[in-house]
């Protein structure tokens, strides 16, 4: 009888739970919400203070066996946690980050899940299979629905024929935004991610993902017939060649049906919807690192972040030495010693020291003897850096890395991938892990936006996947660069690092900015250079520019130098996307604030009531009585600085100003 009574029971509440057609999962402050509908599809909405942000969006994956997760679902269980926690993260905006949010898990039968977190800043949402078998996805079904034709800001893909996805699947992942509204992007251009939607009322949404492993990466597209945005994926290469920049990348020449191929039990991307009803939350969040797979690394106490002295962007330029500059040891060697003059920890070698065209990089050219430059800088505490093309270093990756590790080299910049299907992913995968097995750091160029791999791999400590200040080499003066870089704070670099390769001592009003290769210069003045020091993620940061310029502008240079590239804590003090961002950052008791602004010239009263000590030595540099002509003009000011009296302080157009403050 009992058993009988037991059943009945579990029958009920079997059915009880597959009856459930709705949920709602809200964020630990009770803000933020998102309604889950298992219907004839499985839908989801977002809403913040009640007002619905996202509507109803359908999310399913459809397999190579012709089942689709997600239409007509049949919820087997359903199960919640609430998560409290503290989270480390090294090489990144602070020591840790406060991970707190609500997660709901849906099981369906057919061995497949759902999870979905609310957080205080956003939603995410990820599949999950269950099962052990071998099979391949053919498609994800991303769609982001809204009610009204809403503003968006887009990075389009820059290459490729409109219309022909797989010419555009193969990009640098590098762009200027677009902004337009839903019903005017260009339907036949895709988007990479991150990007950023306006739904009313002050309130954005930035949609990217988290934990790409062995997966394609998302891009978006305008949706037909509504106001939405749909997800695209490449499929997986099925046959490849050898080409593209110095032969050093692999160039699809043909896909299979199929965006992924599950070799078992796994859970898929994060994807990820942030809220924002100020544009400082943008700047603020951390969402892509927390939800990145915890580190696979045990001992990280051998990575060591800092800065770079950069030999490409200055085309090897020096002045007043007597030797002939460029791709041999005693250029380098002149890098090493700059770099040990200003305690700066690396020196790269970037495209010109392997043999060109070969894809080899066991083969140095004749010019460059590199067991003397690796002695030569270990004697100064410089460590080297190596750049590598993605196919070089792949077809060999493992001698390569235990070769230069065994010599002294301290770790690769890796490029020229340009591709985030599944091959590509599970390529970088396997270049981060070995790296770390040769106990080498590594800076992805080339590369798609980040998405909680420094989390996973702590020793990759930056990403490209941005518009950086190399494009001042060819671009246009039409080019809006120092717009640019008061958006990227608040969408590309929420994803995480950026390698922008900031610091240039040549700057340039608008009416004087033209691209040069040799002697390139940047848009806006010296102290919106020096501020984006602060402003920008980069534990591995470069000095762009010639040693020959840092040592005639020794004030800079000094500044420069001895800004960390960690931090203890982040804060985003003010800001609008597009119009300027104020950027706070402390290590120990020390304070740096850097500040920058768009073409337009601003005036800001900065509130410093969140200081620890009543008074700091404060050494401010400010854009100069004529920066408004002349972007190099600045003057530095040494004075007392109380928590208690607002900073009030003039930014030139395009300008900017860097405060360090110390406690005395």
């Amino acid at each position: 009888m009992k058993k009988n009574l037991l059943f009945v029971l579990f029958m009920y509440i079997g059915l009880a739970i597959h009856a459930q057609k709705a949920f709602q999962l809200t964020s630990p402050d009770g803000r933020i919400s998102t309604h889950i509908s298992i219907e004839k599809e499985l839908s989801y909405d977002i809403t913040l203070n009640g007002r619905q942000l996202l509507a109803p969006s359908p999310l399913s994956m459809t397999l190579s066996t012709g089942e689709t997760w997600g239409k007509k679902p049949l919820l087997w269980k359903s199960s919640r946690k609430e998560v409290k926690e503290e989270i480390s993260s090294p090489f990144y905006r602070s020591t840790t980050i406060s991970n707190c949010y609500n997660m709901l898990t849906l099981s369906f039968k057919g061995d497949w899940a759902v999870e979905f977190r609310a957080y205080n800043d956003g939603i995410a949402y990820r599949f999950i299979s269950n099962r052990k078998k071998i099979f391949e996805i053919k498609n994800e079904e991303v769609k982001y629905r809204f009610d009204a034709d809403h503003t968006v800001t887009t990075p389009y893909v820059a290459r490729g024929t409109d219309g022909d996805w797989n010419s555009q699947f193969h990009n640098s992942f590098e762009n200027t935004y677009t902004i337009a509204p839903l019903s005017q992007l260009n339907k036949q251009r895709l988007s990479f991610l991150p990007l950023l939607i306006e739904v009313g009322e002050d309130t954005k949404l930035a949609i990217t993902e988290s934990d790409l492993c062995s997966y394609p990466g998302l891009y978006l597209k305008s949706a037909d017939g509504e106001y939405a945005l749909e997800g695209m994926f490449a499929a997986v290469p099925k046959q490849v060649k050898q080409g593209g920049h110095n032969e050093l990348q692999l160039l699809v020449e043909e896909r299979e049906e199929y965006i992924a191929r599950v070799n078992g039990a796994r859970a898929f991307p994060w994807r990820i919807a942030i809220v924002a009803n100020e544009d400082k939350t943008l700047a603020e969040t951390t969402l892509v690192y927390q939800l990145g797979e915890p580190s696979r690394l045990t001992d990280i106490s051998w990575i060591k972040p800092g800065k770079v002295a950069w030999e490409w962007w200055n085309a090897w330029n020096l002045g007043g030495v007597d030797f002939k500059t460029g791709i041999n040891n005693a250029t380098y060697k002149a890098y090493i010693d700059f770099a040990a003059q200003n305690n700066i920890e690396y020196v790269i070698l970037d495209e010109g020291w392997a043999v060109n065209k070969k894809a080899d990089l066991m083969q140095v050219v004749p010019e460059i003897d590199l067991p003397e430059l690796v002695a030569y800088g270990k004697e100064r505490s410089v460590g080297l850096i190596l750049w590598a093309g993605y196919y070089a270093f792949d077809r060999d990756m493992e001698n390569v890395c235990r070769h230069y590790a065994e010599m002294g080299i301290k770790g690769f910049k890796i490029d020229f991938m340009d591709r985030d299907d599944q091959v590509l992913v599970d390529f970088i995968y396997r270049a981060c892990e070995t790296c770390a097995k040769y106990k080498l750091i590594a800076d992805l160029h080339g590369m798609y936006k980040p998405t909680g791999l420094n989390r996973t791999f702590p020793n990759v400590l930056n990403f490209e996947g941005v518009n950086g200040l190399e494009q001042m080499k060819w671009s246009a003066n039409t080019l809006n660069q120092v717009e640019y870089d008061v958006q990227i704070p608040f969408i590309r670099q929420l994803a995480g690092p950026m390698d922008y390769t900031q610091g240039a001592m040549l700057n340039a009003v608008r009416s004087n900015y033209y691209p040069c290769n040799s002697e390139p210069m940047s848009q806006g003045t010296r102290c919106h250079q020096l501020a984006l020091y602060m402003i920008f993620d980069s534990p591995f940061n470069m000095l762009c520019d010639s040693p020959t310029h840092y040592k005639a502008n020794p004030e800079c240079t000094s500044f420069i130098v001895n800004v960390p590239t960690t931090w203890d804590e982040t804060r985003i003090l003010q800001g609008v996307v597009g119009e300027y961002i104020v950027t706070a950052r402390r290590l120990g008791d020390t304070w740096y604030i850097g500040g920058a602004t768009d073409w337009n010239a601003r005036d800001l009263t900065i509130d410093l009531s969140f200081l620890e000590t009543e008074q700091y030595q404060a050494t401010l540099f400010c854009d100069g009585t004529n920066a408004h002509r002349k972007g190099s003009d600045y003057k530095e000011v040494i004075y007392i600085q109380k928590k208690n009296e607002p900073l009030k302080i003039h930014l030139a157009p395009g300008g900017g100003f860097a405060l360090k403050l110390e406690v005395k």
